[in-house]
């Protein structure tokens, strides 16, 4: 937004006459449609749009028409009639990386951690900023959709579990975004919630969780913030298709939300020419497969769609184009740095905002550097950074600061700081493991019987990348067959990791151990066996790959092997050892869902740590929550650091050594993933038993903290939790007025103090629950909340507003928003379980 310094208001007209005030008021009112040209946030609708619109419209022809709406690889095709340039996309949500390196910010997730909506919009407004640089008109995030279960390879870009502080975290992002002139696109839509077998898994959820948990954060983004496209996702929604699904993007998005702009494809997640246009797609991504002018011609010529459908989706293109003014100005503007335009210190106080304490024995930290002189930084994830998750979301930056750089440069000279990564990478043991008589098998079918195409011989099984390849257009299965012989007695580790929708089964001496059926998942599997020191064991693997080239790796290593001496031998001799561990980009990532359980090795590596250095901290890089059982104990500190982008280092170190943590959970940690109520249901019971295998949202609206408040299950750690360095008094609640009728704007005021001796952040959060409801609900829902920063001893009034939506559920019956006459309870606190401040409103009259 353009601003201008004020004047002296008494003295800013001397010296003019009432004509050249006249004269100069006609030159402003002149100026505007060129300073809106210029500016960069979208103009509001105004019949004006549509009138320019209609007279493009005018001028284009059916064939124009026709392959406007097919992209064209990552931008939306030129029209020279109308004089429209290509309009560029780029990949989101936490980096423009399309078009090269760019500055990598902290993930989704780690928005939602910050609970900090201006926090959202500065990261918006500067990710908006490197799309101007880059000439790109549409930025393909952010990601909304809701984290159901831990596994969801792609929670990382998402917002956490509470659909209030998704929404509120989207509107910021999203205006912050615009407000630079660049489209936002809100994906993916809808009940996306599983990266496992995305083009099939069907969402079977009924309507009244669909609207109270997986919709708001959409309804928000568009009717709030105003977005300028929404994405489909990939899978179906109630058995059909979210791209060809008329009851999401027509009824509900389109007429009851009344979004005008414009609905795009994910990248390939199209399926049918006619479904597509009549349920509500208007733009097929990457290109026109089934929306290309050869299949709508036939279409319309059949009868099947109609001329004013294919009109009413040219126009939503095109109204966009010139509500951000994309045919008066170029898009990419020169004067932003392409290498930095402020984004460094934006990633850095995102990530800073986010990082979250969840344990904290004995005051480990902060650390106290005068008792410390030497520092053992151990971990797969400490060097190199780890940026982000992987998938279209993966941004390289042109710098990155790892957490052992952060540490490092944090300290100088003034502490030893010692490194091992502790654990080898999934190549390494791929690489090092070598079997006896191996031989390898092709066959011309997919469950390698009959005679095989060709045997050759080999000594490895070693070739996993992660690069895509086109479909094989023949089915082939190998079967690789020898022995392994151990070197001493103990348990192993057998690790598999293999690519896209390849399967595999691997049998030892003839009992199945690892098996991974065909669906659109790459997460590397692990298991443990015991084996006899010099017996050879028989290993047989068939795997079956979805492509003409192999992309499998198979490695065995004895269990007590996989932490290395160097490690053990740093860690006993530091004051402090600090274990870096978590996920990374071949192991969380899109289009696969990730293990529970931390990556292999990792459990036992903070284990043998822990053991030897009884202050050892232990930092994670997720999207969610993680097994702990196994090595709980071992931290005395736990520090969840999420993906943190680029500056990550830095802010991590800057915890340690003490900013006090700001970041609260935007998500339950379950004890066990069994304790999860999307358990049962997350997964198609049986696995995969045909083309279109469904999960069914049982448990409703009891997601994440509403199943464990209200059913009162216990947690590892609750949402909205999050410790500090110093301490917090909540105090004095009322709310003004304290009873009215469903309409009423309620305020909640109440007093937040730092009791402790640093400064510090709280997070303030107010949850509403129905005393007697007259549906099943929950006991506790957020519906407002405020970040405030505090110095020791000072206490902030803190005041928020609730209205209707604050107190109503979905009717499925009527299809609207109820509200229903009777006490709330309003509770105050730190946290979903915290909740020190108790009131109470009163509705008089129920509403819908």
């Amino acid at each position: 937004m353009v601003t201008y310094p004020q004047r002296d208001r008494g003295t800013q007209h001397s010296g003019l006459s009432s004509i050249e005030r006249h004269l100069s008021w006609l030159c402003i009112l002149w100026l505007l449609p060129i300073l809106a040209a210029r500016g960069q946030a979208p103009v509001p609708d105004s019949p004006q749009i549509e009138e320019r619109v209609s007279a493009m419209m005018a001028k284009l022809t059916l064939d124009e028409k026709l392959m406007l709406i097919g992209g064209d690889d990552f931008s939306v095709r030129a029209l020279p009639s109308i004089g429209m340039p290509a309009l560029k996309m780029s990949d989101g949500p936490y980096g423009v990386r399309t078009y090269g390196r760019s500055t990598a910010y902290a993930a989704g997730i780690s928005l939602a951690a910050a609970w900090d909506p201006e926090m959202a919009r500065r990261v918006g407004e500067s990710m908006g900023r490197d799309a101007r640089a880059r000439g790109v008109n549409f930025l393909l995030a952010p990601g909304v959709n809701i984290y159901r279960a831990p596994m969801n390879g792609r929670n990382f870009e998402y917002f956490g579990e509470d659909p209030f502080l998704a929404a509120r975290t989207a509107v910021g992002f999203i205006e912050g975004v615009q407000q630079q002139g660049v489209v936002a696109t809100v994906k993916h839509f809808a009940a996306n919630n599983s990266e496992f077998d995305r083009h099939n898994l069907n969402s079977v959820v009924d309507d009244r969780t669909l609207r109270e948990i997986y919709m708001p954060a959409f309804e928000a983004s568009v009717r709030e913030a105003h977005v300028g496209a929404v994405m489909d996702s990939y899978n179906l929604v109630n058995g059909e298709h979210a791209t060809q699904n008329g009851g999401i993007n027509n009824e509900l998005l389109k007429k009851q939300w009344g979004f005008d702009g414009v609905v795009m494809s994910d990248w390939g997640a199209t399926y049918d020419t006619v479904g597509a246009v009549n349920g509500g797609l208007d733009l097929e991504m990457p290109r026109g497969k089934f929306m290309n002018p050869a299949a709508l011609k036939t279409a319309l010529a059949s009868g099947q769609i109609s001329q004013p459908i294919i009109d009413d989706k040219v126009r939503r293109i095109l109204r966009t184009a010139v509500r951000f003014s994309f045919f008066d100005r170029p898009q990419q503007d020169d004067n932003i740095s392409t290498y930095d335009s402020g984004g460094r210190a934006v990633a850095y106080d995102a990530a800073l905002a986010s990082i979250t304490l969840l344990r904290n024995e004995h005051g480990t930290l902060p650390l106290d550097l005068t008792k410390i002189r030497t520092i053992a930084v151990i971990g797969p994830d400490a060097q190199p950074a780890v940026v982000g998750g992987g998938g279209s979301s993966e941004t390289m930056p042109f710098v990155s600061v790892s957490f052992l750089d952060g540490v490092a440069q944090r300290l100088g000279q003034k502490v030893n700081v010692l490194y091992a990564r502790g654990i080898p990478s999934i190549s390494t043991i791929l690489w090092q493991t070598h079997f006896d008589g191996l031989t390898r098998q092709v066959f011309p079918n997919a469950n390698c019987s009959g005679t095989p195409q060709s045997t050759s011989s080999a000594s490895q099984i070693a070739d996993w990348k992660l690069e895509d390849w086109p479909p094989a257009k023949e089915k082939r299965c190998v079967r690789w067959k020898g022995t392994y012989t151990p070197a001493r007695e103990g348990p192993y580790t057998f690790l598999i990791s293999a690519a896209g929708r390849d399967a595999y089964r691997l049998r030892v001496d003839g009992k199945n151990l690892l098996w991974r059926e065909r669906s659109e998942d790459q997460t590397p599997r692990s298991v443990e066996a015991s084996l006899r020191a010099d017996i050879p064991i028989n290993v047989e693997l068939e795997y079956v790959p979805d492509t003409a080239v192999d992309r499998i790796g198979f490695g065995i290593k004895a269990t007590d092997e996989l932490v290395s001496n160097e490690a053990k031998t740093i860690a006993a001799r530091a004051d402090i050892a600090i274990v870096c561990v978590g996920f990374d980009p071949t192991t969380e990532a899109e289009g696969r869902d990730r293990s529970f359980d931390l990556p292999f090795g990792q459990a036992a590596l903070i284990k043998a740590i822990g053991a030897v250095n009884p202050k050892t901290i232990v930092s994670v890089t997720s999207g969610g929550a993680y097994a702990t059982a196994d090595w709980f104990s071992s931290a005395s500190a736990l520090l969840q650091t999420w993906y943190a982008g680029q500056e990550g280092g830095h802010a991590f170190a800057d915890v340690l050594f003490g900013h006090s943590p700001e970041g609260k959970l935007p998500i339950s940690f379950e004890l066990r993933w069994e304790d999860n109520p999307a358990h049962d249901n997350y997964y198609p019971q049986g696995g995969i038993p045909g083309p279109q295998p469904s999960v069914a949202y049982k448990e409703g609206v009891f997601v994440g903290y509403r199943y464990y408040t209200s059913m009162q299950k216990p947690d590892l750690f609750p949402f909205g939790f999050g410790l500090s360095y110093t301490s917090f008094r909540f105090s004095g609640v009322r709310v003004t007025p304290k009873a009215g009728n469903a309409d009423s704007s309620f305020t909640v005021e109440f007093d937040v103090t730092n009791t402790g001796g640093r400064a510090g952040t709280e997070v303030a959060q107010i949850y509403v629950g129905a005393r007697e409801p007259k549906v099943l609900r929950p006991v506790r829902e957020l519906k407002g909340f405020q970040k405030v920063h505090l110095a020791p001893g000072q206490t902030q009034h803190v005041s928020l507003k609730l209205d209707r939506r604050s107190f109503s559920y979905f009717d499925a019956q009527s299809q609207s928003w109820k509200a229903d006459a009777g006490s709330y309870r309003l509770q105050v606190g730190s946290s979903s379980v915290d909740l020190p401040l108790e009131a109470e409103v009163v509705l008089e009259k129920s509403a819908n």
